[in-house]
């Protein structure tokens, strides 16, 4: 019996051209492969990660867990390939564990037992270190680190400013001069000794439950917005620290912040040099106080300048920060731990 061609042929016995073609570039592809295989052996460049990133959150970073279920990054932020989980038995597949310090418990009996190889942890605070304790007892546990500060490997700020197109400038109709919006109150603080100063000279219109006049969720920037000017000022006074007052209780109330916090240099980092105020610009606080009460329009508008190219973005979403973990991951350092997390964090 005569061996039959798989390969369909034409009346005169030739294969048909479109299994040639075929079969032509089955081979190529497969040469190709052979080669970018022997050249990734040979540059010793890391394989892509093809898969989907899984980053098990070993717990929540709020009371809240929202709804993750699904393909949450790429339904809500367009980030592809990104997994967020909090199932702990997913812990063998999980690329990724944050571990937020705020739900961390004393001691390392409630952290897995083994880390699978590969495997990174990601330790996150929002709080300064004036605010975050027990630090040391988490040295050479963490691959790396997420926090509000600039040279994070995984950088989560409080805000930002984002270009826009709409080049207007909108301010809100004023009622007062000044409003501070304020839920714990020590003496201690410095921004405590500071409005105690600066009221002297000047009423402080004062919101929050420190005052006895909680506001709520949907009252804060139609209160704080009244206001011609808004005490920003930080619980404490660190490096990059610059937080929701900024961003949310003034700059998105379309208010001109007045702010108490790292140096200016620092801010301007953050938001132009014409859009604040800052307390270290004077010599004293009767000159701050003067300045605010006698300010004209005009001068006023000009705090306002940076409205014709950017608004304020808000990161007040634990998704979205959590997410942001796999827009970075492919440029983050493998191998490393952080041997003394409590020195990097009070730096």
């Amino acid at each position: 019996m005569p061996w039959a061609s798989p390969l369909p042929r034409l009346p005169w016995g030739w294969p048909g051209m479109k299994a040639v073609i075929t079969t032509g570039v089955f081979v190529t592809t497969l040469w190709n492969l052979r080669c970018f295989l022997n050249l990734s052996e040979v540059s010793g460049e890391a394989p892509k990660h093809t898969e989907p990133l899984v980053v098990l959150v070993w717990e929540w970073p709020s009371k809240q867990v929202p709804n993750i279920s699904g393909d949450t990054c790429h339904e809500l932020y367009g980030i592809a390939g990104c997994w967020l989980t909090t199932e702990r038995q997913l812990l063998g597949r999980a690329d990724v564990v944050v571990f937020p310090h705020a739900r961390l418990q004393p001691g390392r009996d409630r952290l897995p037992k083994k880390r699978p190889p590969g495997q990174n942890w990601v330790w996150v605070s929002l709080e300064s270190p004036s605010n975050t304790k027990a630090l040391a007892g988490w040295n050479q546990t963490f691959n790396w680190v997420m926090t509000y500060r600039r040279d994070s490997d995984i950088f989560i700020p409080y805000g930002k400013l984002v270009p826009n197109r709409s080049a207007t400038v909108n301010i809100p109709a004023k009622t007062n001069l000044v409003s501070w919006v304020i839920s714990n109150y020590h003496r201690t603080q410095k921004r405590a000794e500071v409005y105690k100063n600066l009221s002297r000279y000047l009423h402080v219109n004062i919101y929050g439950k420190a005052n006895k006049k909680p506001l709520c969720k949907d009252c804060l920037l139609p209160t704080t917005s009244k206001s011609k000017f808004y005490l920003a000022f930080e619980n404490s006074i660190h490096q990059d620290y610059i937080t929701e007052k900024l961003w949310r209780n003034s700059l998105m109330a379309g208010t001109v912040p007045v702010v108490l916090g790292p140096p200016r240099a620092n801010y301007e980092q953050f938001v132009p040099a014409d859009s604040f105020i800052h307390v270290d610009d004077f010599g004293s606080l009767a000159e701050l106080a003067t300045f605010l009460k006698t300010m004209n329009s005009s001068r006023y508008r000009q705090f306002f300048a940076w409205q014709k190219k950017y608004s304020v973005k808000l990161y007040a979403d634990w998704r979205e920060r959590i997410c942001t973990i796999c827009t970075v991951y492919p440029s983050l350092p493998r191998g490393r731990v952080y041997p003394d997390l409590e020195s990097w964090f009070n730096t």
